[in-house]
């Protein structure tokens, strides 16, 4: 079968021929999408050796050293704990005599941590406290601390020959006092005994 062409037409295909360009479209549309959806599956199963995501440090809760519990003492009034410890975390409608300090901290690469502390109470007064492996405070600032040891301190004293080396200072201006800023006077706001 043949087309007839339409006047004022610039293109006129067979049909046979549009049978083989949409054939060559599909097939060109079929060998482009096997890249795409190879490519997109890649992403998915990349070793995480080659891709690193950032994850942000996540801290959780109120943190309890072993300084802290050391202050604790049977009989102190609840206030008195709190301004201690602080604020609970955990303070249950259901068991009002006890507070639970829970604290997490997970970060990228370290193993995460995951402290609890709960205190009780009897008649409004400290009874007891349970909590183990408290760290100190010292220990704690370690444990955040994302830089390896670098070894000792430096030495902060200069020796004789370092600061014989040293420039000299530049002498001092004098110092003059700054001048007095002049006085203005304002006309007054309102006229007195004037009429209006």
């Amino acid at each position: 079968m043949r087309v007839v062409p339409i006047p004022e037409t610039t293109a006129v295909f067979l049909v046979p021929e549009m049978r083989k360009l949409s054939f060559f479209i599909r097939s060109l549309a079929a060998v482009a999408a096997v890249p795409t959806l190879v490519a997109l599956t890649a992403c998915s199963t990349l070793p995480t050796a080659l891709v690193k995501v950032h994850q942000i440090d996540v801290v959780q809760g109120n943190v309890v050293t072993r300084e802290q519990a050391e202050a604790l003492r049977p009989g102190q009034p609840k206030a008195l704990v709190r301004d201690i410890l602080g604020s609970p975390l955990v303070a249950s409608v259901f068991h009002a005599d006890r507070w639970d300090y829970v604290f997490s901290f997970s970060r990228q690469g370290q193993p995460a941590q995951q402290r609890r502390f709960t205190v009780f109470f009897k008649d409004g007064a400290l009874e007891r406290f349970d909590g183990a492996d408290l760290p100190s405070e010292a220990e704690f600032v370690a444990s955040l601390d994302r830089r390896p040891p670098t070894g000792p301190a430096p030495s902060l004293q200069a020796t004789e020959e370092q600061l014989k080396a040293l420039p000299a200072a530049p002498a001092a201006a004098p110092v003059t006092p700054p001048a007095e800023p002049a006085r203005r006077t304002f006309p007054p706001l309102e006229s007195t005994g004037a009429p209006r």
